[in-house]
C-alpha cells in the first residue's frame, strides 16, 4: 500500500450498512441458529452477521471489489465491548472481528490473484463506539463519564489485536467524534501491534458535526491534528456528516496543513426528511472528481447511503490522476485545546496562568477543597479573559486526592468551550496525578514535568508514556547530582536530556520545553546572586544549541524574597521577562493580569531591580531592599486618600489623548466613558477620535510589542479595552451618519479562516460605515467558500481580509485563488499583523487578476476603497500597483518570503487590521 498510494490514488469501499439494508434481513437472519436464545433484539447489530450471515458480508465485500475497489473494509464498525453491550454480545468481540477480518483476507486475497497487477487491501474498520470520553451524558454532573479511557483504550485493544491476527492491511479508526477517543484508540493500536509483533498503517478518519467544520467534541481539525501529531500516522482524512460538496472545504483546510495521506469518503450527498440519500452516483461522482482534480485526495471511497454504483463511478475519475502530496511536517510547537495554539516567531510568550494551582493560590486550594467547582472554574475563564494562552493546573496538597481533583476538574474544563479552547498544562510532581490528567485532555497538552533526578531509566519510561498520550513536555533541569543551579550545569543536563529524547524516545524537538530553573536572587547569599544570570544565559544557549527546543520557567520563583511588595515582585518579572525573552525564552507560567510593563518602572527603580536580576555591583540586594522598604513605608504613610490618588496619578496634568493612550496601553476601561465624552467635545465628530488618540495608542501597543517590551496577553487586555471604547462611541457615529446619504458601496469584511482575531477588522468596519459604506462582516474563523458565496450573493464592490497570524497568510492565498476560479473581479484589501506589502506582492497578488491591496493601517481604507469604487481611476491604480508589487518580486527574488513576512510583521507588530 505504501508504494502504490504514491502512484495513484487509491479507491475504498462504499458504505457497508446500506447494503446490508438492500437484503432486508429479519431478526432470525441476524440470530441464526446460535444466538436464538440470547435476550433482547438483535436485529441492527450489523457485525454480527460475519458469524451468523458471512454469505451477505463476502457478497458486499465482491460488489464493491468488483466496482474497482481497492481497498475493502471489515464487517466491525461497532464490534468493541462497549458497543456490543448494548446487545448483551460483548463476549464475542474477539470472534467476531477474527471472523470479519478473515472473510475479508480471503475475498481480497482471490482478486489480488486474479489480477496481481492491482493488489487489494483489508481496512480493519474501528468505530467511535457509542460512548464519549470527553463529554458527560448527565446534564447535572458534566465531571461524569460514561466509561475510562482505559476502559475504552482495552476494548479497542482486544478488536485490533483480533483484526490483525486476523490479516488485516491496515487500520482505520474512523468517523472520529471525539479526540479523546481517537487517542485511545490509537494507545490501543501501538499496543496491540507490538503485541503481536506486527505494524500495520494506522489510517485516521474525522467526522465534523457542523458547519463551523468541528467534532462532536467541539475541536477544529486544525486542533485534532495537534492532538494526534505523536502517532505514526500513514493517513489522514474525513468521512460521514456531509455529502462531498460540503465537505469539500474542511478537506482542503486538512489538505494543506496534514503532513499525511489523504482520504475522504463522503456521504452520498445529505439525507431527506426520511433519513434516506437521494443524491445519485452521477451526481456525487461530479463533486468528487473535484477532489481529484485539485489534488485533494490519496483515497477516496463512500460512507452514508453509497453502493457498489458510486464506487464503480470512481475508476475513470482516478485514471491517471495525479495523487495528492502529503504538507510538510510543522516546524512549530503545536498545542491544542477545543483550537489549535501554533508556537510561530510572532507569539513572542506564551502566557502560562499561574492561578489554578492548589500550592500557588490559596484561594483555588479552598475552592477545591470545598468542592466549589463552578467559582474554581471562574478563575479559569478570567485567566483566558486576561489573556492566558495555556492555563496551568496543579492539585498537588497533601489533604487533596490529587489524581481525583485532577480528573474531576479537567473534566469540568472540557465542558467549558471558553475554557477548553485553550490547551492545559497538567503540573505535578506525582506521576500518578500527571497520567490521570493525561487520561482526560482530548487536546494536546503539556505535562509539567518530567527529570532526570530519578536517573535515565525512569526518564525514559516516564518521556515515552508522555509521547504515547500525545503530550508536549516540560523537562527540569535536575539529574542524579540535584539541581541544576550554575549555567555551566542547566546546559549540561539539558543538553543530556535534549540528545536521550530525540534520538532514545524519538520526540520531535519543538515538543521538548526546558525549564533550566528559575531560582530566588537578593535573598542574601552571594551564591544566588547570578542565579537570574545563569537562567537568561542558559536560555540562549538552549536556543541556539539544541534546535527546536522551547525554554519556560516559573517566573514567581524569581522574587521569592520580596514576598508581601506586589509591586517589586512583578516589576522584578516584567524586568526578567524583558532580557529572558530577547534570548528566547518563549514560554513562562505568570500571572497573566500583570499590570506592571517593562516601560511602565521608574528609571531609579528599573536600574536597581536591573541590578539585582542582572547581577550587576555587589551590593544590588542591600539597594533594591532599602528601595522596597522605602516604597512600603510611603504606601503605608500615605493613607487609603492618597493611594487613591497616587494611583490615579495618571489622569492628573494630562491631555485627553494622553489619558486615552494609558488606558488602552494599559488595559483600563474604567474612565473610558469620561475621557471619551471630554474628546467628543474637542473633536469633530467620533470617528476622528477613532483615527486620532485612539489609533495612536493602539500604534504604541504594536511599538511596544515589536520590541519585546510588553507580550500578547498584555496587548490582548488592550484590544478588548479599544473594543470597548469603540462600543462608547458606537451611538454617535450612528447619529453622526448622513441621513439619506447615498451608500458609497458595498464592503465583505473577514478574518480568515483558522484566525479568531477581530479587533482592528471591527475598527476597519467603523470608520468604512462612517464613510457611507455599506459593511457586511462576516466575523472570525471564515472560510474561503462563504466569503466567495456571500460576494457572489450580495454582489458586494470590496473584500477585505483580515489575519493576525502567519497560517492566515496561507489561507489568504487561498481566499482569492478561490476568488479567482469563481470568475470574480472584486478588489481585495489585505490587512493584520502578519501581512506585509512585500508577502502581498510575492504571493497573494500573483493568483488573483483583480487589484490586491495591502493596508498598513485602518486610516487609510476609505481613501483606498474611493479609488477602488471610482472606475475612471481604477485601472490606473491597478497598474501603479501592479508595477510596485512587480519592482518588489524583481528585488527579492532569492529571499525566503516567510522569512521577511516575519521580519515585517516584527516592525507592524500590530497594525489594525488585526
Amino acid at each position: 500500500m505504501q508504494q502504490l498510494i504514491n502512484e495513484r490514488i487509491l479507491v475504498l469501499d462504499g458504505a457497508m450498512g446500506t447494503m446490508i439494508q438492500q437484503y432486508n434481513l429479519s431478526e432470525a437472519d441476524f440470530r441464526g441458529e446460535r444466538f436464538k436464545d440470547l435476550p433482547g433484539l438483535l436485529k441492527g447489530n450489523n457485525d454480527m452477521l460475519c458469524l451468523t450471515r458471512p454469505d451477505v458480508i463476502e457478497e458486499i465485500h465482491r460488489k464493491y471489489l468488483e466496482a474497482g475497489a481497492d481497498i475493502i473494509e471489515t464487517n466491525t464498525f461497532n464490534a468493541t465491548a462497549v458497543s456490543m453491550a448494548d446487545y448483551h454480545m460483548q463476549a464475542y468481540c474477539r470472534e467476531i472481528n477474527l471472523a470479519a477480518a478473515r472473510l475479508a483476507r480471503k475475498i481480497a486475497d482471490e482478486y489480488t490473484a486474479r489480477t496481481p497487477e492491482k493488489p487489494r487491501f483489508v481496512a480493519g474498520s474501528v468505530g467511535p463506539t457509542n460512548k464519549t470520553c470527553s463529554m458527560s451524558p448527565d446534564v447535572n454532573n458534566p465531571a461524569f463519564r460514561a466509561l475510562t479511557f482505559d476502559e475504552l483504550s482495552e476494548a479497542y485493544r482486544e478488536q485490533m489485536e483480533a483484526l490483525l491476527e486476523g490479516g488485516v492491511d491496515a487500520i482505520l479508526i474512523e468517523t472520529i467524534f471525539d479526540t479523546l477517543n481517537a487517542k485511545a484508540a490509537v494507545l490501543a493500536a501501538e499496543t496491540a501491534m507490538q503485541n503481536l509483533g506486527r505494524k500495520v498503517p494506522l489510517m485516521l478518519s474525522v467526522t465534523v458535526s457542523d458547519v463551523a467544520g468541528r467534532t462532536l467534541s467541539g475541536q477544529t481539525l486544525d486542533a485534532f491534528l495537534a492532538s494526534v501529531q505523536h502517532a505514526d500516522i500513514f493517513s489522514i482524512g474525513l468521512n460521514c456528516s456531509f455529502g462531498a460538496r460540503q465537505l469539500k472545504p474542511f478537506l482542503e483546510q486538512l489538505a494543506r496543513r496534514a503532513p499525511y495521506y489523504i482520504s475522504a469518503y463522503p456521504n452520498a450527498g445529505l439525507p431527506n426528511s426520511l433519513g434516506q440519500y437521494d443524491q445519485t452516483p452521477e451526481e456525487m461522482a461530479a463533486e468528487v472528481k473535484e477532489y481529484i482534480d485539485e489534488g485533494l485526495v490519496n483515497i477516496i471511497g463512500g460512507c452514508c447511503g453509497t453502493t457498489e454504483a458510486y464506487i464503480a463511478k470512481y475508476q475513470e475519475l482516478i485514471k491517471d490522476a495525479k495523487p495528492h502530496v502529503p504538507a510538510p511536517k510543522p516546524d512549530y510547537l503545536w498545542l491544542s485545546g477545543l483550537e489549535l495554539l501554533e508556537v510561530t516567531p510572532e507569539i513572542n510568550f506564551v502566557n502560562v496562568g499561574e492561578r489554578c494551582n492548589v500550592a500557588g493560590s490559596r484561594k483555588f486550594l479552598r475552592l477545591i477543597n470545598e468542592k466549589k467547582y463552578d467559582e474554581a472554574l471562574s478563575i479559569a475563564r478570567k485567566q483566558v479573559e486576561d489573556g492566558a494562552l495555556v492555563i496551568d493546573v496543579n492539585m498537588d496538597d497533601g489533604l487533596l486526592d490529587a489524581a481525583e481533583e485532577m480528573t474531576t476538574f479537567l473534566n469540568l474544563v472540557a465542558s467549558e468551550p471558553d475554557i477548553a479552547r485553550v490547551p492545559v498544562m497538567i503540573d505535578s510532581s506525582k506521576w500518578e496525578v500527571i497520567l490521570a490528567g493525561l487520561k482526560c485532555v482530548q487536546g494536546k497538552c503539556i505535562v509539567n514535568s518530567i527529570s532526570l533526578k530519578e536517573g535515565e531509566e525512569a526518564f525514559v519510561e516516564h518521556a515515552r508514556t508522555v509521547k504515547q498520550y500525545g503530550a508536549a513536555v516540560i523537562v527540569m533541569a535536575f539529574d542524579e547530582k540535584g539541581q541544576a543551579d550554575t549555567f555551566e550545569r542547566k546546559i549540561e543536563v539539558c543538553e543530556r536530556a535534549y540528545r536521550i529524547l530525540t534520538e532514545k524516545v524519538g520526540f520531535r524537538p519543538q515538543d521538548i520545553i526546558f525549564d533550566p530553573n528559575v531560582l530566588a536572587v537578593a535573598t542574601g547569599i552571594e551564591e544566588h546572586n547570578n542565579y537570574a544570570v545563569d537562567f537568561i544565559k542558559a536560555t540562549g544557549w538552549i536556543r541556539r544549541h539544541l534546535p527546536g527546543a522551547h525554554v519556560s520557567g516559573g517566573v514567581s520563583n524569581l522574587s521569592f524574597s520580596f514576598r508581601g511588595n506586589n509591586y517589586i515582585r512583578e516589576a522584578m518579572h516584567a524586568v526578567f521577562l524583558y532580557h529572558a525573552i530577547q534570548q528566547g525564552m518563549d514560554m513562562g507560567i505568570v500571572n497573566p493580569g500583570t499590570s506592571v510593563l517593562y516601560t511602565d518602572i521608574p528609571s531609579d527603580i528599573l536600574e536597581r531591580i536591573e541590578d539585582v536580576v542582572l547581577n550587576r555591583r555587589p551590593d544590588a540586594a542591600e539597594r533594591l531592599i532599602e528601595t522596597a522598604e522605602k516604597l512600603k513605608a510611603e504606601k503605608e504613610n500615605s493613607g487609603e486618600q492618597q493611594t487613591a490618588s497616587s494611583h490615579l496619578a495618571w489622569r492628573e496634568g494630562t491631555t485627553v489623548e494622553e489619558r486615552l493612550q494609558y488606558a488602552l496601553v494599559k488595559g483600563l476601561g474604567d474612565y473610558l466613558d469620561e475621557d471619551l465624552h471630554e474628546a467628543l467635545a474637542k473633536y469633530p465628530d467620533a470617528v476622528s477620535i477613532i483615527e486620532g488618540p485612539l489609533m495612536s495608542g493602539m500604534n504604541h501597543v504594536g511599538d511596544l510589542f515589536g520590541s519585546g517590551k510588553m507580550f500578547l496577553p498584555q496587548v490582548v487586555k488592550t484590544a478588548r479595552t479599544m473594543k470597548k471604547a469603540v462600543a462608547i462611541l458606537q451611538p454617535y457615529i450612528e447619529a453622526e451618519k448622513k441621513e439619506g446619504a447615498r451608500s458609497a458601496g458595498k464592503v465583505l469584511l473577514a478574518t480568515v479562516k483558522g484566525d479568531v482575531h477581530d479587533i482592528g477588522k471591527n475598527i476597519v468596519s467603523v470608520v468604512m460605515a462612517c464613510n457611507n459604506y455599506e459593511i457586511i462582516d462576516l466575523g472570525v474563523m471564515v472560510p474561503a467558500e462563504k466569503i466567495v458565496e456571500t460576494a457572489i450573493r450580495e454582489k458586494v464592490d470590496i473584500i477585505g481580509l483580515s489575519g493576525l497570524i502567519t497560517p492566515s497568510l496561507e489561507e489568504m492565498v487561498h481566499v482569492v485563488s478561490e476568488l479567482e476560479r469563481a470568475g470574480l473581479d472584486i478588489p481585495v484589501m489585505i490587512g493584520g499583523a502578519t501581512t506585509s506589502k512585500l508577502h502581498t506582492a510575492l504571493k497573494i497578488a500573483p493568483v488573483y487578476h483583480a487589484p490586491v491591496v495591502y493596508m498598513k493601517d485602518a486610516s487609510l481604507n476609505a481613501p483606498v476603497a474611493a479609488r477602488l469604487m471610482n472606475l475612471d481611476f481604477r485601472s490606473t491604480f491597478a497598474e501603479e500597483l501592479e508595477s510596485e508589487y512587480r519592482e518588489l518580486r524583481e528585488k527579492n527574488k532569492t529571499k525566503q518570503v516567510k522569512t521577511v513576512s516575519l521580519e515585517e510583521a516584527q516592525k507592524n507588530k500590530l497594525n489594525l487590521w488585526e
